[in-house]
């Protein structure tokens, strides 16, 4: 799905940047309220997770492979501002270290893989929840559905975006049929990984996913016949709640993110993905050109220099796992900052009588 450069002429990828540049500055407002002390590094792990994972193309039809997007994940796991600025870190990360997406695209993609899909989960997802038994398994069930669906609700809107901004003179009927029909395969493997990563999270921290907060119903006791709600239990101590079991998970998924970035990437299918095919098949790469960031050392996620294709395209994993997991971090971090900064003066000021 990531758009390259001369897909899209320059007035629309001008436009796209500009909205997704206010997306961007909208969540970044947002996360404020979703960020707190447990769920910032959370936050950058997920940034870095998805990097690892789109680097496993998994083959989806004759010839075509397909990747996670990520967009559901990250607004299941962290929430839906959080997860905008999340994938379009990993964009960022990709389009100017591995020359993966267009940089004059870059407004396309984070549009159409970042926003239209975290906003088209988002609201799927809360919608089911609301039906749905305040369970575990639904928030597992809503997360399958909702990533699903978002795969080609961005095929769509590229599609869109195509009619308006296309370079290439193909019939917007077509195009719209092929991307959606081969994004929908897809999906079922955004979905799988989605419910996958979901589920294992939530078995272990219930507590540290976004869309599963407010499921523990209170306890009630019953007095004289009626329920009310039990007294609140003391607090556990910051560090045997915060601390030790946050840092394995956080230490756990960075390993998990690095091993499939760095070993299993290799394994990853080889076909071009829906975007490639359906451009190569279409003619909707005519006027493509060549990235801007095309003699990068990392370009195509291989490392300069390094003959060996399996350790070259490991490294290249790795370095990217690393830079995305310590660029969101410091994102998320500063972010985080940001609120207490803002909380501070209000909290300690004393009232004029």
């Amino acid at each position: 799905m990531h758009v390259p450069d001369g897909f899209i002429n320059a007035p629309v990828s001008v436009a796209a940047g500009v909205a997704a540049a206010a997306a961007v500055a909208v969540s970044l407002r947002g996360a404020r309220r979703e960020l707190d002390e447990r769920t910032a590094p959370l936050a950058g792990l997920v940034a870095a997770f998805i990097f690892a994972v789109q680097m496993l193309n998994f083959p989806v039809a004759a010839g075509t492979s397909g990747h996670l997007l990520g967009g559901a994940l990250a607004a299941i796991l962290v929430g839906p501002y959080t997860g905008v600025l999340c994938v379009s870190v990993v964009l960022l990360m990709q389009g100017i270290l591995f020359a993966d997406g267009g940089l004059t695209a870059l407004g396309v993609n984070i549009t159409v893989m970042g926003v239209v899909t975290v906003v088209t989960a988002h609201l799927l997802f809360r919608g089911l929840l609301r039906v749905l038994p305040p369970t575990r398994r639904s928030v597992t069930a809503a997360g399958f559905v909702a990533a699903l669906l978002s795969v080609p609700a961005a095929a769509a809107a590229f599609t869109a975006v195509y009619a308006v901004g296309g370079t290439t003179d193909v019939p917007l009927g077509k195009v719209l049929t092929a991307m959606v029909g081969v994004h929908v395969l897809i999906g079922i493997g955004e979905a799988l990984i989605t419910a996958a990563t979901v589920g294992a999270v939530i078995a272990v921290r219930p507590d540290l996913v976004h869309g599963a907060r407010g499921l523990a119903a209170p306890l009630k006791l019953r007095v004289d016949g009626a329920l009310v709600d039990a007294p609140a239990a003391a607090p556990a101590p910051a560090a045997a709640t915060a601390g030790g079991s946050t840092k394995k998970v956080w230490a756990t998924g960075l390993v998990t993110a690095l091993v499939l970035a760095g070993f299993v990437s290799f394994y990853a299918s080889a076909n071009p993905d829906g975007l490639e095919k359906v451009a190569a098949d279409k003619g909707i790469d005519e006027k493509v050109e060549e990235h801007a960031a095309a003699g990068s050392p990392l370009a195509d996620y291989g490392v300069k220099d390094v003959d060996d294709a399996r350790l070259s395209g490991g490294l290249a994993g790795v370095i990217g796992v690393g830079v995305t997991v310590v660029a969101g971090t410091g994102i998320f971090w500063a972010v985080r900052r940001r609120k207490a900064d803002e909380l501070t003066p209000a909290s300690t000021s004393a009232p004029v009588a």
